[in-house]
């Protein structure tokens, strides 16, 4: 046993450089043991910092933000969104104002501009970027490097092939180096041939950097796609507009219905153009009364001022100046007049009915704030293209072209709300502030017109005239520059996610060396290795063995 040294023996005993500090028993007892303190090293803010970065530029942690990222964007699928329905916004606000001030607060609303969704997305970029530099360096000095030297033992190899073949050693090496290496063309395997010394020589092979490409090429192109996507998200533009039959409208924020830009959009770059709507065809099958097609035919002026007739059918849309145009919908616009008790003209226009079913029976509203004396007037309504009585206050729409079309009204009276600064719903009419028109038996008053019609309104406030019949189409104009460049990075991706999923990585390795001083044959040990399992790795070796037109006078089993 060994006697226990004093603190001086240890000390003389203790590394140059090695200090401890030990705790004293508290009683002061020299005869106590004394324990020792552990201090652990401390880092410097460059050293977290530099331990933040490896774990940021983890491949785990970039799975997990990209994770992340997909679960952040549900709420903007659930939830309706400031930018493309701003009325549902504000009814989900108004029905639930606890939770929904809540979620308007922490951006639920605003999803994909909010702060939290952007540090995500900026976070995931950053860790794609920093994960693809180091692992690019590593893969090109190693497709620029020498294959792996021929390892001295080749008994735990999963594929081995031992062969007495008649020859000299350097003849068999280099024929072998040939039959790996391929056509100049189609290189397969990158090959090194060495003398070992002795008479022995060997050859190492490896193939499959194609794998480790693709997957480098996936991972660039996912950096591609987020910076895509984002530039689409703050250059692009969208707007929706109803055009009547005869009507037109230019290509400026104020003629959209609706319009939904990028941060980064400016009204200036909206490319000069107008068009106007000469005429909408749409047939349907006579049996199932099935849509067959829609075509608007529609006269665009560009900037050159040159009208130039074009077509706008569902599924081609029309380009203009690199944003299409689309034809989302269709209708019928009766034209409506209505004049007050002394005849002046207080409403006239098409109004827009938008089709209920698929014989285009539609349902639209007039309102008619510009009264001269009374209250203001609102009109709901039903459009029958084709009407046929089924009752007597019973009517329906038998067939989607207006053969006989009817148009039926209710009136109501009072204040529609359009002064309160609160958006409404065109085709919707607020009815909190109106009263419905009754007739002396207390049922609702229900106008029934045809085209050319003209009948009296209820209480002596004036006449409503069912002028004409037209059509109107929906349109849908959408720019996004991104689009090319997210169709090309998304098939990169694909074709490097194939590549690194299909493509295998092999190692071959031969050895030649002569059986003895004066023979003339010698023994050529055959071995290969993959990354993981590959069922294929025996026939690639006896492939290579066979190409190489080593045949043996006896073959022995590794």
């Amino acid at each position: 046993m060994t006697a226990e040294r004093d603190p001086a023996t240890r000390a003389a005993y203790r590394p140059e450089g090695l200090q401890d500090t030990f705790v004293s028993d508290p009683a002061g007892d020299p005869a106590g043991r004394e324990a020792a303190e552990v201090r652990l090293p401390s880092l410097s803010a460059t050293e977290w910092l530099r331990w933040a970065w490896r774990q940021l530029t983890s491949m785990r942690v970039a799975l997990l933000l990209l994770m992340l990222l997909a679960v952040a964007a549900v709420p903007g699928t659930i939830l309706p969104q400031r930018a493309q329905d701003t009325q549902g916004v504000i009814e989900l606000i108004a029905d639930s104002p606890r939770w929904g001030e809540l979620l308007d607060r922490l951006g639920f609303f605003d999803v994909y501009s909010s702060v939290w969704f952007s540090a995500i997305y900026l976070l995931l970029f950053v860790s794609l970027v920093g994960c693809i530099l180091p692992r690019s360096r590593t893969h090109l000095r190693a497709m620029r490097g020498r294959p792996p030297r021929t390892p001295r033992r080749f008994d735990r190899f999963p594929a081995q092939a031992r062969l007495e073949v008649p020859g000299e050693p350097e003849d068999i090496a280099r024929r072998a180096a040939a039959a790996l290496r391929g056509p100049r063309r189609w290189r397969r395997f990158r090959v090194d041939v060495r003398d070992e010394g002795r008479g022995t020589w060997s050859v190492a092979a490896e193939r499959g950097y194609l794998r480790e490409t693709g997957n480098l090429v996936f991972h660039l192109a996912l950096v591609g796609l987020l910076v895509s996507v984002a530039t689409g998200q703050l250059l692009h533009y969208r707007g929706q507009a109803i055009i009547v039959e005869g009507r037109a409208f230019a290509n400026t924020q104020s003629d959209y219905d609706t319009f939904q830009a990028g941060a980064a959009f400016r009204a200036s770059s909206l490319r000069p153009f107008s068009m106007r709507l000469d005429s909408f065809e749409s047939r349907f099958d006579p049996a199932t009364l099935q849509s067959r097609d829609f075509t608007a035919a529609v006269t665009v002026t560009r900037a050159t001022g040159i009208p130039q007739a074009e077509t706008i059918k569902v599924n081609e849309p029309l380009v203009v100046d690199s944003a299409k145009v689309y034809l989302m919908g269709n209708g019928y616009a009766p034209l409506v007049t209505v004049r007050d008790p002394r005849g002046a003209v207080v409403f006239s226009g098409a109004v827009p009915f938008l089709p209920q079913d698929d014989v285009y029976t539609s349902q639209g509203v007039i309102k008619v704030p510009d009264v001269t004396r009374g209250p203001q007037i609102g009109l709901q309504g039903v459009l029958l293209p084709t009407a046929e009585q089924v009752s007597d206050q019973i009517w329906r729409s038998v067939h989607p072209q207006p053969t006989d079309p009817l148009l039926a009204l209710a009136l109501w009276t009072g204040d529609l709300g359009l002064d309160d600064g609160v958006p409404q719903n065109v085709y919707q009419l607020d009815e909190s502030g109106l009263t419905q028109a009754m007739d002396t038996s207390g049922r609702p008053v229900t106008l029934y017109l045809r085209p050319g019609d003209t009948i009296d309104l209820p209480d002596g406030r004036g006449t409503v005239t069912f002028e004409s019949l037209s059509r109107f189409v929906a349109l849908d104009l959408r720019y996004d520059p991104s689009l090319t460049a997210v169709l090309v990075f998304s098939l990169l991706a694909l074709v490097g996610l194939a590549l690194s999923l299909f493509v295998p990585r092999r190692r071959i390795w031969l050895r030649a060396h002569p059986l003895g001083p004066h023979s003339d044959t010698c023994q050529v040990t055959v071995a290969g290795l993959a990354r993981g399992d590959d069922l294929g790795l025996q026939g690639e070796l006896e492939r290579a063995v066979a190409r190489a037109g080593i045949r043996s006078e006896r073959d022995r089993p590794a």
